[in-house]
């Protein structure tokens, strides 16, 4: 290579989804708004706090609390299995905005942070506290993405996947929450 010519940069795409299908799924969407699917997760306790979650045919979610929680610290805790689900829809939804939009991403990671305290421990003798003053108190999302648009075109993929986001916004809003004993 002679003095003057210049490093090529080589630029690989993350692997993209049907974008035909994509559409075809948005317009069932606009012409049935009111549809609704239903997820369904079985959960048995394997001993102390240690839980194994069962969601379709897929290898349990494992779910433990740390040493100092009194749990085994064999997977990860609860708070970090829902940043888990935030993080993975939002990247889908980051994803499926910028196929909509034609954008073809290079890069997309998402770094997530919770704070949350449990000085009620669990509700089993500790502080007094309201359903709202519990569990997270404040989620930040720093998103690492890169591909063939500008920042700002990015800044407006991710801008517009969080608005949109059903994890994110179960999270948000409130819900509709029913517990009670099986049969």
């Amino acid at each position: 290579m002679s003095a003057s010519a210049a490093p090529t940069t080589i630029t690989t795409y993350l692997r993209p989804i049907d974008r035909d299908g994509l559409m075809q799924f948005a317009e069932k969407g606009r012409c049935n708004p009111g549809s609704r699917g239903t997820n369904k997760v079985h959960t048995v306790v394997d001993g102390q706090y240690r839980t194994l979650s069962y969601v379709g045919d897929h290898q349990p979610v494992v779910v433990d609390e740390p040493l100092h929680l009194f749990g085994e610290n064999t997977a990860p805790a609860p708070g970090e299995i829902v940043l888990s689900a935030l993080g993975g829809c939002l990247a889908v939804g980051i994803t499926a905005v910028a196929t909509w939009k034609q954008v073809r991403l290079s890069r997309l990671e998402l770094h997530l942070e919770g704070d949350i305290g449990n000085p009620a421990a669990w509700g089993a003798g500790g502080a007094e506290k309201r359903p709202e003053d519990m569990g997270f108190q404040e989620i930040r999302v720093a998103v690492t993405i890169e591909g063939d648009a500008s920042r700002e075109e990015l800044d407006e993929i991710v801008r517009h996947a969080n608005v949109y986001s059903p994890v994110a916004n179960s999270m948000r809003n409130p819900i509709a929450f029913k517990i009670g004993l099986a049969g």
